[in-house]
């Protein structure tokens, strides 16, 4: 599920705003990262999720969209 998200939100960036998406880490582990220009979008399994809890090392951060 992870490489699909991935990889349709690289399609989706380059359709759209014709920019590339650089992803690191593998759907295996559990944790992919997605590098676009001024945006981060982490893609966890829920394990991943519930262990490093993001959420609230960046708790003063922008979060524009959390899906579950």
């Amino acid at each position: 599920m992870l490489q699909a998200l991935s990889s349709s939100l690289r399609e989706f960036v380059k359709k759209e705003f014709n920019k590339s998406v650089q992803i690191e880490g593998e759907s295996r582990d559990g944790w992919m990262v997605a590098d676009v220009d001024d945006i981060v979008v982490h893609f966890f399994s829920p394990d991943q999720r519930n262990y490093y809890k993001l959420e609230q090392l960046w708790d003063k951060g922008r979060k524009i969209l959390s899906l579950q």
